[in-house]
């Protein structure tokens, strides 16, 4: 019989503790090693991206000092934007200012008015030459659009602004002088040599001599611009008053547009400029005329349509009547009228006949017959002048 209890041997388990622990330790090592290795791996990759950013960091900056660079404008380039020039002439007609003042360019162009102020012209050379008794040449210089407001703060002071109104159109203009133009003309009538330099002196208010002197020219300047319109539209001009201080001439707000027409006067060796200043309010009772083109001298006049126009006349159809007699009959006794009764004329045979268009007796005639029609023969002829009735 055998006995099947195990034996064991002492010295197995301490070969196998030693094992297992030596098995533990090399795994620890292997893992301490592995994540040595990790460890390395993770610095180079942190190493890398901080490298990568300081990098990109260093250009980004660089782009940014870049732009910033680029935004920042020279002295130039901040000129040419608001439209001023470098030297002391002040701004000119361009860049933010232009925008600012784009509304001076929109308003309407009234081609009648330039063609005014060109017989104005043609007028004033010879008006002025009998004024000053002087070889006078007159050019229109300028014909522009400006706000009120801005014309009026560029006029030098002292001034002579002379404030005319328009009667018919109930509304105001403003003609003035430059100071070359009132010495001129006060030297010219009173008898100054001719070549003589003219002396201006600065802040001087003008005499009562000198503005009277003006008050005669602006009287002869009107009476040519009357006859200027004449061939648009009968206007009188009439002579308001005479300021010299611009806050005293308001004739309408400053920011309303306004025409100003420049006209340039030489006396020889002497001369001045005159100004015209009229609002656009003023001229708008004829502003459909203004507007019209100018064709020769006929001021907007279409030749085609006239002959057109003259034709369908003559073909028109229009109602004549004949009248035999008037009477006056009272009210009852129309009212009493029925069919068949007489009317009795205070007419004969031979009593003449008046032919009428509308209210307007044209001829005069006698009644008879032609065929079975009766008819009259026209022996005298109406002709209306001033609404008045006149026969020939």
């Amino acid at each position: 019989m055998t006995d099947d209890t195990e034996i064991s041997n002492p010295g197995d388990g301490e070969e196998k503790a030693s094992f297992e622990s030596s098995s533990m330790e090399s795994a620890e090592a292997s893992n301490a090693e592995a994540s040595d290795e990790s460890n390395d791996d993770g610095d180079d990759l942190a190493a890398a991206w901080e490298e990568a950013l300081d990098t990109h960091g260093a250009d980004h900056l660089a782009l940014d000092v870049d732009i910033e660079a680029d935004k920042i404008l020279s002295q130039n380039e901040i000129d040419n934007l608001l439209g001023i020039e470098s030297d002391a002439s002040g701004a000119s007609k361009g860049g933010i200012f232009q925008i600012l003042n784009s509304e001076n360019l929109h308003y309407e162009r009234l081609p009648m008015l330039e063609v005014v102020f060109d017989r104005l012209v043609r007028l004033l050379s010879t008006s002025l030459r009998n004024f000053t008794s002087e070889n006078v040449e007159v050019s229109l210089e300028s014909f522009v659009s400006l706000r009120f407001g801005d014309y009026m703060n560029s006029i030098p002071l002292p001034a002579m602004i002379n404030i005319f109104k328009a009667r018919q159109w109930n509304d105001f203009g403003i003609i003035t002088t430059d100071s070359a133009l009132i010495y001129s003309i006060v030297d010219v009538l009173l008898g100054g040599r001719k070549g003589n330099a003219l002396t201006r002196i600065e802040g001087r208010a003008y005499t009562t001599i000198e503005r009277k002197l003006i008050e005669r020219l602006v009287e002869v300047i009107l009476a040519d611009l009357e006859q200027s319109f004449e061939p648009l539209c009968p206007i009188n001009f009439d002579y308001d008053r005479l300021e010299t201080n611009p806050a005293f001439a308001a004739i309408t707000r400053p920011i309303n547009a306004v025409i100003v027409a420049k006209i340039r006067v030489d006396m020889e060796e002497r001369g001045g400029k005159i100004e015209f200043i009229i609002p656009y309010a003023t001229v708008e009772p004829i502003r459909d005329l203004l507007l019209q083109t100018f064709m020769g001298e006929k001021f907007g006049q279409d030749s085609i349509w006239e002959n057109h126009f003259a034709g369908q006349l003559w073909t028109t159809d229009f109602t004549m009547k004949a009248i035999l007699d008037d009477l006056y009959l009272p009210l009852g006794d129309v009212l009493k009228m029925k069919v068949g009764s007489q009317i009795m004329l205070n007419v004969n045979p031979e009593s003449p006949a008046l032919l009428k268009c509308g209210d307007k007796t044209l001829f005069k005639g006698s009644m008879g017959r032609k065929g079975q029609r009766i008819a009259i023969k026209i022996d005298e002829e109406f002709l209306h002048n001033d609404g008045k009735e006149m026969h020939s």
